[in-house]
């Protein structure tokens, strides 16, 4: 199945809206973990193994795996999701965006490589640094557009023809872009105004939903503005307030219960303001 056909399986399935990104940092690792050359992979592998059941993707970070030169370790990551809990599709967090050729080769990086159903892009040199990752068909392209950070603003809202450049790219993406069916957006979960604005901008696009959890986010704000008719539509991300549950607690080898249990919390609110 294409991402957007796997995406909506999972949304039904296992009826959630929540997304959880993988963006494992050694230092806040339980003791048991620290120094193991496996270290990112068993953690990772760990919170997904408790957590397949209640979300509707997962989406770890390029950058924590390369940091910390363990991007074999991802590839594993990934191949573990795909066999072991097949339906539940993975995006590549990695916000490329280049021109031709360069980006010929992040597709293949993220869509041969490493097996990701989705990639994270930016959309700032314009359409043909986006196009090559439609060649992939049926692979997700996952388009920045209003991001969870304060400093998005400085361009984001800039004025463009009448309207803010986010509004612009959102609706550049939903009719000229989205040819193939292989879009999404990314809209942050701290401006619920600009999310609903997108919503309505985009009609029943998937969007990728950063912000709650540790960037403060409101569930119910985020919700409200965010879902389709249907009550989906939204991926929304937590990373740091699940993964870190139990460490931020000294819970040391019950990371992955901990984990568990934020995650159904977190998918179990989302589901009370989503009917």
């Amino acid at each position: 199945m294409d991402f957007k056909t796997t995406l909506q399986a999972a949304w039904a399935r296992n009826d959630s809206l929540l997304c959880v990104g993988l963006d494992p940092d050694p230092t806040k690792f339980p003791a048991h973990l620290r120094g193991r050359d496996d270290a990112l992979l068993v953690f990772c592998k760990s919170i997904v193994d408790a957590t397949a059941d209640l979300v509707c993707a997962y989406k770890p970070q390029i950058a924590y795996f390369a940091a910390n030169r363990a991007e074999d370790q991802l590839e594993a990551l990934i191949r573990h999701i795909h066999e072991k809990h097949p339906g539940i599709p993975v995006i590549l967090d990695a916000k490329r965006g280049d021109i031709g050729a360069t980006a010929e080769q992040y597709a293949r990086e993220a869509f041969e490589r490493y097996g990701a159903d989705a990639l994270t892009v930016n959309p700032y040199m314009g359409f043909d640094s986006v196009e090559p990752y439609f060649a992939w068909k049926g692979r997700g392209v996952i388009v920045l557009c209003r991001t969870s950070n304060a400093g998005g603003s400085d361009l984001q809202f800039l004025e463009t023809g009448g309207r803010k450049l986010y509004q612009h790219v959102a609706e550049l993406v939903a009719t000229k872009w989205n040819a193939g069916g292989q879009c999404a957006l990314v809209v942050g979960a701290t401006y619920p105004a600009e999310l609903a604005e997108v919503r309505r901008l985009v009609g029943d696009m998937p969007l990728l939903v950063p912000g709650i959890g540790a960037q403060g986010g409101d569930v119910a704000a985020t919700v409200s503005a965010g879902r389709t008719a249907a009550g989906t539509g939204l991926m929304i991300n937590s990373s740091r307030a699940i993964l870190y549950a139990a460490t931020d607690k000294k819970a040391g080898e019950d990371f992955a219960a901990a984990a568990r249990q934020v995650a159904l919390e977190t998918r179990d609110a989302i589901n009370r303001y989503r009917r």
